[in-house]
């Protein structure tokens, strides 16, 4: 047997105690327990989930023609498409066997997080200082030692949109909606959630 590196055992302690005690209220990506699961995450090597060819196949058959007026060029296209599909199944298989929890983490939910955090705009910035195709808060490059450039890159960003979406969904019981208020910072209210499961079901749902 594979001895288990200290890298999955942290992730794995820290999973375990966000699942049996979420906290109450979100804060903008500022939850104390959530830097622990994105140093871990940034130390992993680059993504690449074997997921079933077929599957595959369809997810990209499907989404790449509706992700072209958006991202006109080929390469961020696919790049965007390659690492969302990877990401998404890499951290709902991570849970299944770290922890058996089943996390629902679908990579068509967090292309609908993206087309309305930013439009799949790479280099997007709110007003707040968000950064990057998910929108993710800027203090984490300071917090967790990296150069800001990386935010701005396809897959990191993507990579830690994805961990901090999955973290608040373990966080809710998988409630899609409690998730992603947190993630959006808008605990109790339904309009953001409202307008991601919408544009999920009008545009992004196989």
């Amino acid at each position: 047997m594979r001895p288990v590196s200290r890298t999955r055992l942290s992730l794995a302690a820290a999973a375990a105690a966000l699942i049996c005690a979420a906290p109450a209220r979100a804060d903008r990506q500022t939850d104390p327990a959530l830097g622990a699961v994105l140093r871990v995450a940034i130390a992993e090597t680059d993504c690449e989930h074997r997921a079933d060819r077929y599957d595959t196949e369809v997810f990209f058959t499907l989404q790449e023609p509706r992700l072209r007026t958006m991202v006109p060029g080929t390469e961020d296209r696919i790049a965007i498409l390659k690492e969302v599909w990877c990401e998404a199944h890499r951290i709902v298989e991570r849970y299944r066997v770290e922890q058996g929890y089943a996390v629902k983490l679908p990579p068509e939910l967090v292309l609908a997080v993206m087309d309305v955090e930013s439009r799949f705009n790479r280099y997007a910035v709110s007003s707040a200082g968000a950064v990057g195709l998910m929108q993710v808060m800027p203090f984490w490059p300071r917090r967790l030692g990296v150069e800001n450039r990386l935010f701005g890159s396809i897959g990191f960003n993507i990579r830690m949109g994805c961990e901090i979406l999955a973290y608040y969904m373990v966080a809710e019981r998988n409630d899609y909606r409690r998730a992603l208020a947190r993630y959006n910072g808008s605990p109790g209210r339904r309009e953001y959630p409202d307008l991601v499961l919408t544009r999920l079901s009008l545009h992004w749902h196989g």
